[in-house]
C-alpha cells in the first residue's frame, strides 16, 4: 500500500498487539512505509492508567515509535458510543495526509457489528458492517484483519508469547455489543459452527447491495439536479417532479444518497416528514427537520439549509462612501456596480415595503417577490438598497433596480 506512513491504532489489547506484532515481522521481510503506533487513553476507569506504560513497553520492544493520545469522553446516554467518537476523532486528527491507519477489527468483530445492527433495525448500508477500508480525515482507514477469527487471532498470539492487556469492561454485561459477544455468539456458534463468517460474508453482499443502490440513486439525481433560476443562492437544491417520476422507494433512495452528505440520515420511522412535504399544496412553504439542517420546499424545488442560513438576519447597516462592498453579519456581503449619490444603507424585508419602478408606479415589494417567484427562504435575508431612506433596489434582482445600481450580493457560504 502507497502512503507515506502507517499508524497502527494500539489498545494493547489482543487483537491491536497481534497487528502490530504482525507488521513488524513482515516489516523485517519487505519494505513498508514507516511504521509507528497511536494508543488513545479515554481513563474511563482506574486499570486503565496503566496501559499506557505497558504500550510503550512493547514499542520499545519493537523499536517503534508511539504516540500517547488522552481524550475526553462527553457525556451522554452511552459511554460506549462517546468513547468511539473521540477515538475516531483523535485518530483522524493525527492522521498527514494520505497516512493509513490500521486497526485491529476481527471477523468475530463483523459479525456482531452486523448482528447489533440487525436488531436495531439499520438499513442496507448499516448492515455492510465495517467496511475494509474508508476515508479518514486526511488519510485513510484500513482493517486488514477482517478475514481472520478471533481464534487464530489468539493462537498466533500464544505462538509468539505476546503479552496484552485484558479491558475488565469487556466481561461487562450492560455494554449491548459484550452481550451479544459472550451470551448471543457462543449459542449461535455451537448450532452453526461458521456463524461468524456466514455473517461477514452476508455483510460482503450488502457492501454490494449497496454499492448497486447509490449507482440507482445517481442516475435518478442526474434528471434533479439541473439548471434553476436561483443559482446564485449556492445551496444544494434539487427539482421536486424529477423526484415526484420516481417510485416512493427510488424518492427514499435518492434522496438517502443526497442528504448523506449534509446530514445524519432518519431511520425509516421518520420518513413522514418527506412525504407530507412532497404532497404539500403547490403555494406552501414545507420544511422537513433533520440532524444538520433543514430541507425547504420553494416551488417545484427542494433546498438544503444549513449553517449560517438557519440563524436570523437583522439590522441596518449604513454603507460608507470610499467602499464599493459591504459585509454583511451572518448573512455574505454586498456590492454595488455603480454607486449612487446621496446616503446608502441596507436593510431587510419588515413588512409594509415599496419601492417606486419606473414605467410601472409605486409598487408593494411583497408582490414584487411573489411575481418574481423569490424562494421564501431566501426572503427574509434578501438585502434591500435604500437611498436618503427610499428603497431603490433589491439584491440580485435586477427588474428591482430602480436607481441603476447593480446591487449583488453574495451570500454565505
Amino acid at each position: 500500500m502507497d502512503a507515506p506512513a502507517w499508524r497502527v491504532a494500539f489498545s494493547g489489547g489482543l487483537d491491536s498487539t497481534v497487528l502490530l506484532d504482525a507488521l513488524v515481522r513482515l516489516g523485517r521481510l519487505h519494505r513498508f512505509p514507516t511504521l509507528s503506533a497511536i494508543h488513545v487513553h479515554h481513563g474511563l476507569q482506574p486499570v486503565a492508567d496503566g496501559w499506557p506504560a505497558h504500550c510503550e513497553r512493547i514499542c520499545d520492544r519493537l523499536g517503534i515509535g508511539l504516540e500517547i493520545v488522552p481524550v475526553q469522553v462527553a457525556a451522554g446516554a452511552s459511554v460506549e458510543r462517546q468513547a468511539r467518537v473521540a477515538r475516531y476523532r483523535a485518530f483522524a486528527d493525527r492522521l498527514g495526509e494520505g497516512e493509513v491507519l490500521l486497526m485491529a477489527q476481527h471477523r468475530d468483530d463483523q459479525a456482531e457489528t452486523l448482528l447489533f445492527r440487525l436488531l436495531r433495525g439499520t438499513g442496507v448500508r448499516g448492515l455492510g458492517a465495517m467496511p475494509i477500508s474508508r476515508e479518514l480525515g486526511q488519510g485513510s482507514l484500513v482493517r486488514p484483519l477482517l478475514g481472520i477469527d478471533r481464534a487464530e487471532l489468539e493462537s498466533y498470539a500464544r505462538a509468539q508469547q505476546l503479552e496484552w492487556v485484558e479491558d475488565p469492561s469487556n466481561a461487562s454485561l450492560e455494554h449491548a455489543r459484550n452481550y451479544l459477544r459472550h451470551q448471543v455468539m457462543p449459542v449461535l456458534t455451537r448450532r452453526w459452527p461458521r456463524a461468524s463468517l456466514s455473517m461477514a460474508r452476508t455483510a460482503a453482499h450488502l457492501v454490494e447491495a449497496q454499492a448497486l443502490l447509490d449507482e440507482l440513486a445517481d442516475m435518478d439525481l442526474q434528471g434533479a439536479h439541473g439548471p434553476d433560476d436561483w443559482s446564485w443562492v449556492s445551496r444544494p437544491s434539487l427539482a421536486l417532479s424529477a423526484l415526484r417520476a420516481l417510485s416512493p422507494a427510488r424518492q427514499r433512495n435518492a434522496l438517502r444518497r443526497w442528504l448523506a452528505a449534509f446530514t445524519l440520515l432518519p431511520d425509516s420511522d421518520h420518513w413522514a416528514g418527506w412525504e407530507a412535504m412532497r404532497d404539500a399544496a403547490p403555494d406552501a412553504a414545507p420544511l422537513w427537520r433533520l440532524a444538520g439542517g433543514e430541507l425547504h420546499r420553494a416551488g417545484d424545488r427542494l433546498w438544503w439549509l444549513s449553517g449560517a442560513w438557519l440563524d436570523a438576519v437583522d439590522g441596518r447597516f449604513d454603507w460608507p462612501q470610499d467602499s464599493a462592498m459591504l459585509t454583511l453579519p451572518g448573512n455574505g456581503s454586498v456590492s454595488l456596480a455603480n454607486r449612487p449619490q446621496g446616503r446608502l444603507e441596507v436593510r431587510y424585508r419588515q413588512g409594509g415595503e415599496a419601492m417606486a419602478l419606473p414605467g410601472r408606479g409605486r409598487r408593494d415589494l411583497k408582490r414584487l417577490l411573489n411575481e418574481a417567484a423569490v424562494p421564501g427562504f431566501v426572503r427574509p435575508r434578501l438585502p434591500l438598497l435604500y437611498r436618503d431612506g427610499e428603497l431603490v433596489a433589491v439584491a440580485n434582482l435586477p427588474q428591482f433596480d430602480a436607481a441603476q445600481v447593480s446591487l449583488v450580493w453574495t451570500p454565505p457560504a
